[in-house]
């Protein structure tokens, strides 16, 4: 089951964030707290956006969540809108999708993209694009068997702490 997620999934998310950046081999770059979160997704002007993904088979008893029901939080993804100026339209940007270890494979990672492009095609966006790292084979072989395509022309440039201040002041 996916749903979008409340103001009381944010610790949850917050620790399945800790775990992908874990994964990513860059848990030391993981500053977000749980109230920047909280602002971001819940705020007076929301910036991002996020679902929840839940293993409905799976109830250990312990409540995970405002409205997630029975069953256990397994994943989430995180997204925000960007524009294409080329399309005129807004698309989506998937900032973090995971699943934790022990439910991959049970279709939580499919159900959570296939409810973003659900909202795509529903509000007439006309992208759905995140970035993988280059390493993280399982993810590239998921992604591409559901016919998404790397962008290899595309070279990702990034400006940020030292570099970010300086050019900013």
């Amino acid at each position: 089951m996916i749903r979008s997620a409340t103001p009381d999934d944010v610790p949850l998310i917050h620790a399945m964030v800790r775990d992908l950046a874990e994964y990513e081999k860059a848990l030391d770059e993981a500053r977000a707290t749980e109230e920047q979160l909280r602002e971001a997704l819940f705020g007076e002007r929301p910036a991002a956006f996020a679902h929840i993904a839940v293993d409905d088979a799976v109830d250990d008893g312990v409540d995970e969540g405002a409205g997630s029901g029975s069953g256990e939080v397994v994943g989430f993804s995180l997204w925000f809108l960007n524009f294409s100026t080329w399309r005129g339209v807004h698309g989506i940007y998937l900032e973090d999708l995971y699943v934790r270890p022990e439910a991959r494979g049970g279709g939580h990672g499919k159900a959570l993209l296939t409810e973003l492009a659900r909202i795509c095609v529903e509000r007439g966006y006309e992208r759905l694009e995140w970035s993988v790292l280059d390493w993280n084979e399982p993810s590239i072989n998921f992604y591409r068997s559901l016919g998404a395509l790397p962008q290899d022309e595309w070279t990702v440039y990034r400006l940020t702490d030292g570099a970010l201040a300086e050019l900013g002041s």
